[in-house]
Order: structure tokens, then sequence, then C-alpha cells
């Protein structure tokens, strides 16, 4: 008996060593390389105004998006870090044809409502975009699609009505989130605030103009993720939004006003990250405006503005010189594209033959981004060189977007961040007549040929002869002066000493995925 007490004694005292060696090599392996410890918690980001929608379908701005893509809403396939596309929800693709592309779907994926991801939810997602009843801003941008075809739980193929060169592009953006099929039929109108997918995060609540949280999918099929929660905080305020980091009471703010780099790089408790994007900044004209409508005066203002001062000015060089509305990292930019040259006795002739009388007064709208209104003060000063007298109109973001909808301003200041890295998303959407309004046509351009040209560029597989479509494609926009180009963006994010492994896309969406929050 005293034997078998010893033993049991011995074996517990083992059992006990080995479960502390265990726990020790978790706690190893939880640390980064410099000795910190990962402890979970809540991850609160700052931004610097609301999201405008969560409906992937409905939103036409990636701020807004930036809080679901990749993290409550994944997609078909990815783009890796390199912007190189990746298996996601699809393990695998083939494209049988030009007008036939098959699928095969990772197996055992779950909604966070508890539906399951097969073929049939991939039909009902691309069924409601599509469907002209559900009256999505998104749909040109899928339009390419006939018919989706169910050929067994977890193999679907899409049968394209002509052939799209960047398909792959597209169904790795926002708007080839995949989205419950049970939320879609039971709750669709409540996608617009509670999203439903099978990220790494699920939707918890969101405080109109004051914070959006999701918690971590304990149950997601890939990785895990380290912390507990986000918090997408809304604090309007440039510095303090700088303060919270720099206090520890937020790990990430996603907007930098450019006067502070320095102040960050010198500081011993923030980070700043930088990435160069595929958007461009520039000054738009909406060319159905009675006074724009004279493509002389779009020209005439064109001449007038100094865009290389309010690069070095407003900007100190943050960003390059834009030559069109394309970025240089954009399949299918062109840098033979000339834009106006600055030209302030060209500009008053124009002006003169356009008979424009000095004084005429114009409107220009803004968001409340510091850099944008320095930059419409600018503007402002330049014009009146011209003799035209500026009003600036100063609008919270969401705000500003819905009123640049509506066809009533004239000039704006705006920018395009192309989410695929292809010329067709920057085309279609900023020029084509169809996109006219929310979609992105906030010009309201309408060129037949420029029409021509974009619908040519989509269908064609031959990337030489379609960098030569977008090409004549570009000139002739800036031909008819639909818009100033002005800066190719440099995205900028600051972060605390706390958070390991974050980062920011070309796209200037904030990658989570794999943060940890250490001490």
């Amino acid at each position: 008996m005293k034997k078998m007490k010893l033993f049991l004694f011995m074996s517990l005292i083992t059992v006990l060593v080995l479960q502390a060696c265990s726990t020790a090599n978790n706690k190893s392996t939880e640390g980064s390389k410099d000795g910190s410890k990962s402890v979970g918690g809540e991850l609160v980001i700052l931004r610097a105004s609301d999201a405008t929608s969560l409906d992937p379908h409905f939103i036409t701005d990636i701020p807004s998006a930036n809080i679901i893509h990749g993290k409550v809403y994944e997609t078909l396939v990815a783009f890796d870090r390199d912007r190189k596309i990746v298996p996601l929800l699809a393990k695998s693709w083939e494209q049988k044809d030009e007008l036939t592309w098959t699928f095969t779907l990772n197996e055992g994926i779950k909604f966070h409502d508890g539906a399951d991801f097969n073929a049939e939810a991939v039909k009902a997602t691309f069924g409601r975009i599509l469907d002209p009843a559900t009256g999505s801003p998104q749909r040109d941008k899928l339009s390419m699609i006939k018919e989706v075809v169910v050929e067994s739980e977890y193999v679907v193929t899409l049968k394209l009505k002509e052939p799209y060169a960047p398909l792959l592009s597209i169904l790795a953006s926002q708007e080839g989130s995949m989205i419950s099929p049970k939320a879609i039929a039971e709750s669709a109108d409540q996608l617009a605030t509670h999203p439903v997918g099978t990220g790494p995060f699920v939707f918890e609540s969101w405080k109109t103009g004051q914070e959006i949280t999701l918690n971590a999918n304990k149950d997601y099929w890939g990785s895990v993720p380290k912390i507990d929660k986000v918090t997408f905080k809304v604090v309007p305020e440039d510095s303090t939004r700088l303060a919270m980091i720099e206090s520890g009471e937020a790990h990430i703010a996603e907007q930098v006003p450019v006067t502070e780099i320095s102040r960050i790089e010198n500081s011993s408790s923030m980070n700043l990250f930088r990435a160069e994007g595929l958007a461009v900044e520039f000054i738009g004209f909406n060319v159905k405006d009675s006074l724009l409508s004279n493509v002389k005066v779009r020209q005439a203002i064109s001449n007038a503005v100094d865009r290389e001062a309010i690069i070095s000015g407003i900007y100190d060089n943050v960003g390059t010189l834009a030559n069109s509305a394309m970025s240089p990292k954009v399949i299918g930019y062109s840098s033979e594209t000339k834009p106006y040259d600055y030209d302030v006795v060209k500009a008053k002739e124009l002006l003169k033959e356009a008979g424009v009388k000095e004084g005429t007064k114009i409107k220009l709208l803004t968001s409340d981004r510091k850099e944008r209104i320095n930059m419409a003060e600018v503007i402002q000063s330049q014009l009146k060189g011209i003799g035209l007298d500026v009003e600036i109109q100063v609008m919270e973001y969401g705000a500003f977007i819905s009123e640049i909808t509506k066809q009533e301003h004239q000039l704006f200041i705006s920018g395009w961040g192309n989410a695929t890295g292809d010329a067709d998303y920057n085309q279609y959407n900023l020029f084509h007549s169809a996109s006219m309004g929310p979609p992105g046509n906030h010009f309201y351009y309408e060129n037949p040929e420029v029409d021509k040209l974009i619908e040519q560029g989509r269908s064609e597989s031959n990337q030489e002869k379609r960098n030569e479509i977008y090409k004549k494609a570009m000139k002739m926009e800036l031909d008819d002066a639909v818009y100033i180009p002005v800066r190719n963006y440099e995205h900028l994010a600051v972060y605390s000493n706390a958070v390991k492994g974050f980062w920011l896309d070309a796209s200037n969406y904030t990658m989570i995925n794999g943060v940890e929050i250490v001490e």
C-alpha cells in the first residue's frame, strides 16, 4: 500500500511538472522577440469620422470598408502583402475559358449566424448585388457576371457576359464579400448596421458617431485573432488622436497629419507606418454645373492651380505629384499622361474667352480633414489670382460623401482609393457614364468615346493592349478637364509600442488579423 501511495504521489508530481513546462512554453511562444508578452485585450483604433454603412453592397468609400473588409467579411480570394492573389474562402480556382471561372470552396466554414458557407451562399451573395431591385451602387462592378452555377455543395462556377481581365482582383475587393444567405433572406435591411460574414471578427455594436466594436471570432476557421476585441473610435480632432496614442489610451490612429510626422518619429512611445498607396487625390469638377459645363472654364482653373506648391506646402512632400487619376502602382498606369501646366496668363485668357466676369463666385467643397481644408485655402488664393471668388464649404466626411452624390456641388477635393490595384476599378468607377453618382463618378462626366475605351479595357486580356487603351482614355479625360490630379497617396498611420503585427496595405486597409497587444 505504501508503495502504491508513493507511486501515485510521484505520478502527480510528474504531471504537475509537465503542466508547468507546457504553460511556460506557451507563454514564451506568445511573447514577441523582444521578450514582451501577448495579453489579448481590446485593440482601440482611432478614426477621424464614422462609417457611412457596413453593407459591402452599399459601401462606396474605403474608410467604411476598412471596418469590415477582411475582418467581419471575407472574399473568395484575397491579396497577400505583395498584392498577389491568394486563396481564401475558395481553396482553388480554374479559368476554363474567357467566360467561365470555377471555384472550389473550403469546407466546414460557418457564417457568424451559424449558416453554412457553400456554393449556395456564393450564389445568394452575387444574386443580391446583381439584382436591380437591391439598388446596389456596386452592381456595375460585378455586372460582368451573367450566371452563378452551383456545381456541387463546394464547387461554384461564374459565367461571364464578356471577358473580364481583372475578375480575381474585384473578387478580392470588399465588393466581393461573402454575406450570410440567412441574413440576406431574413434581415437584408439590417446589413447596413449589422454585418454577418465568416471573418475573424464578429460584429458587436455600432454607436453612431462614437464607435464600432467587433469581437474576436473564437470559432474562426482560420487563425483565431490574438486580441479579444477591436473598437474603432471616432475622434475628429487630429491632436486628440495623437495624444491618445501617446498616452496609451488607444493603440492605432489611421489618419496622421503630415505636420506631426517628426513628432511621431522622435517619440519613444509611438511609431509611424508609411505605405505607398494606390489612391490619387484630385480636384474635381461637376461638369453638369452651369458654370463648369464650359470646358474652357475647367481648363482655366486647371491652369491656375499650382499643384507642386500644394505638394510641398500642404503635404510636406508626403506622397508624389500625380499626373493622372491613376497611381503609378496601379496596373494600367501611364507615365506619358500629362496634366495642365501651371500658367496663370493662359488661365485668364481662357476665362475671358468663356465670357466669365471677374469676381464670379464658385463653391469649393471638401471634407473636414486638416490637409484638405488647408488645400482648399491655397486653391481659394490661387483662383483669386484669375478673378474667381471661391467660397469654401467644409463638411464632415459622411456628409461630404452624401453631398457629392446629389449633383449640386461645383468644385470638390476628393480622392479615389483603388481597392483592386487594376485600372478598371479606377476608370470604370470614376469616368464611365454608368457610374455617375454613388458608384464614384462624382464629376457626372459622360463621354461615349471614353465609355467605349473603358469597356474595351475591361475585356482585353493582353496587358500591353490594355495599357494603350487606358492611356488613350486618360488623355481624353484630361483634355476634357474633368479633374486636376494632385497627389499620389502615401498612407500614414501611428501606432503605440504595445502593438505588434500591424500594417497598412496599399489600399489603406488597416491589417489587424495578426495583431497582438503586448506588455
